[in-house]
């Protein structure tokens, strides 16, 4: 026997128009104190107000920390437990985007065990369960409902930085795609990139071999049956009715598959993990301040175009899946098909094609390449090898806008 799998995924998912309704019976089982983490915006919406007042119909004390700031800036999340601290919770619940739902992760570790934020960091440091956490996303994108894994951004660091463990991962995950309703469409368009971005990385991550204690050693650990079973179908949602959620935002169908489409790549990635994408992001987006979601989509193409010499394969599935006609056509043919119709979809939806338009500065792709490269934990992920010269050369071709030479 060869097969090598895990999954790491809350107790509970509940998926559904409504399902925001059903917030505070599923609290009730876990205590009578929950800290709420949220942004302004969010705090201020009728929604908002109504699951407050189930809570505390529920007879839930509520303490509600409302000034969650996007990419979790590392001394909000000392402020907001320190506020907590009195209160004494025994759940946080984060409701909102991904940093109102890392925001309430990290929050949950520092309540349970103390220290700061920065003692955390990296793969497996969290040392026992947290407070559970019910995640309740209010945009379709990050999949943090269902990972293991918080970012935030550290003043000391130039570029952001995680916490990856599977004791960050919700109690329960409560998806409710009625709430993604008011989402702008460029929010929209951003993070449903960002969402099949996870799932096409995490189909076609390494495979990481077969030993036993792997996924001990590990937090992501590549591809597998069941990661691909996740990434697929997530690609199909996605596929099919992104463009649509961005072009009309009322449709609720296409809204209710975005943001399946973005729970399933969170299921997807959270154990198989992205690559190379996402390494690039990380110094890219510390340089330009530019949207997690945008940069790795700019990215995407550039990179399936350099691995496809390693996975023409399932890049194939991944074509099939989008929805194109594999008919007649040979691997390679519906790899470069599947790769083109990629760029179509992000052209249609507003995604930035190049790192230059970015705001990438022309002396600053070394850097970029070398800080890539380093982020081990992502680039030991990618199906086709890097070296110095390899990731040198993709940056520039994604900076000029040039995927022919993403063939090296």
């Amino acid at each position: 026997m060869s097969l090598l799998a895990a999954i790491r995924l809350p107790r509970e998912i509940l998926f559904g128009k409504g399902q925001r309704h059903v917030i505070a019976t599923v609290a009730a089982r876990l205590g009578r104190r929950a800290l709420v983490c949220t942004d302004e915006r969010f705090a201020a919406t009728v929604a908002f107000a109504e699951i407050v007042a189930a809570l505390e119909g529920a007879s839930i004390d509520v303490l509600v920390h409302d000034r969650v700031q996007p990419d979790v800036p590392r001394d909000t999340v000392a402020v907001c437990v320190e506020a907590a601290r009195d209160f004494a919770p025994d759940m946080v619940i984060g409701i909102g985007g991904g940093s109102c739902l890392d925001m309430a992760k990290c929050a949950a570790l520092l309540i349970s065990h103390g220290g700061q934020l920065q003692d955390y960091y990296g793969e497996f440091k969290v040392p026992g369960p947290t407070l559970p956490l019910i995640a309740v996303p209010t945009t379709a994108g990050t999949g943090s409902e269902v990972t293991p894994v918080a970012v935030i951004s550290d003043p000391d660091r130039t570029m952001k930085v995680g916490i990856s463990s599977p004791h960050l991962i919700a109690a329960a995950a409560i998806c409710d795609p009625e709430l993604t309703m008011t989402c702008p469409p460029a929010l929209t368009a951003i993070a449903g990139a960002d969402a099949l971005t996870h799932a096409i990385e995490a189909f076609t991550a390494a495979r990481r071999g077969t030993d036993p204690s792997l996924p001990q050693q590990h937090v992501f650990i590549g591809k597998s049956a069941l990661t691909d079973h996740f990434a697929l179908l997530a690609i199909k949602l996605l596929g099919r009715s992104l463009e649509k959620a961005y072009r009309s935002p009322a449709d609720e169908d296409a809204r209710a598959d975005v943001m399946m489409g973005a729970l399933a790549a969170g299921c997807a990635f959270g154990t198989a993990g992205t690559a190379a994408a996402h390494a690039v992001q990380y110094p890219v987006g510390a340089l330009t301040h530019t949207a997690h979601g945008m940069g790795v989509a700019t990215m995407l193409p550039y990179v399936m175009k350099y691995n496809r010499a390693a996975v023409a394969a399932e890049m194939a599935e991944i074509g099939l899946a989008l929805g194109l006609d594999g008919k007649g056509r040979s691997t390679g043919e519906m790899a470069d098909a599947t790769i083109d119709e990629v760029g179509r979809l992000f052209a249609a939806i507003g995604i930035t094609p190049t790192l230059a338009r970015l705001g990438l500065a022309a002396d600053k792709l070394d850097w970029t390449a070398e800080q890539a490269l380093g982020i081990d934990r992502l680039i030991k992920n990618n199906p086709r090898p890097f070296d110095p010269a390899a990731m040198r050369g993709l940056i520039q071709a994604a900076y000029d806008g040039d995927l022919a030479a993403c063939v090296m």
